[in-house]
């Protein structure tokens, strides 16, 4: 029987990974409520393919950091249906962010880099995590 010996340094990326996703989670709900209380505060730039209000923008940045800030949370049970669902929101944070650029283009890279970390963790550490 061929047993996985565990590294200490792949549950410190999976568990930074989750960390991640919780915070960023809470960072996107900020944002959002920004853009719902505030619709000045973003800057809206001429003749980009995807125009949304910043009311539109502010409920789509709250709605994918409550499905982070809960992927965060699972992401701590070891279960594989948890490291599932932390990539498929990891990735539509991508797709948010990516379109969110000409807005916050600084923020919008960060993020993704950080949900790039975040599937990379993930996919390559997620069974470190697993109770035996």
């Amino acid at each position: 029987m061929v047993t996985h010996q565990r590294s200490g340094a792949a549950v410190g990326f999976i568990s930074l990974a989750g960390i991640f996703l919780f915070t960023i989670g809470g960072l996107q709900i900020i944002a959002g409520f920004v853009g719902l209380v505030n619709n000045d505060f973003y800057v809206v730039t001429d003749k980009y393919a995807f125009e949304f209000s910043t009311t539109s923008w502010g409920w789509i940045h709250i709605l994918v950091g409550c499905l982070m800030l809960g992927a965060g949370i699972a992401i701590f049970s070891g279960a594989v249906w948890a490291r599932t669902v932390a990539v498929i929101v990891a990735l539509i944070n991508i797709v948010v962010n990516f379109v969110w650029l000409p807005h916050y283009p600084i923020w919008g890279l960060l993020l993704i880099v950080l949900d790039v970390f975040v599937i990379w963790a993930v996919t390559a550490h997620g069974r470190d995590i697993t109770a035996e």
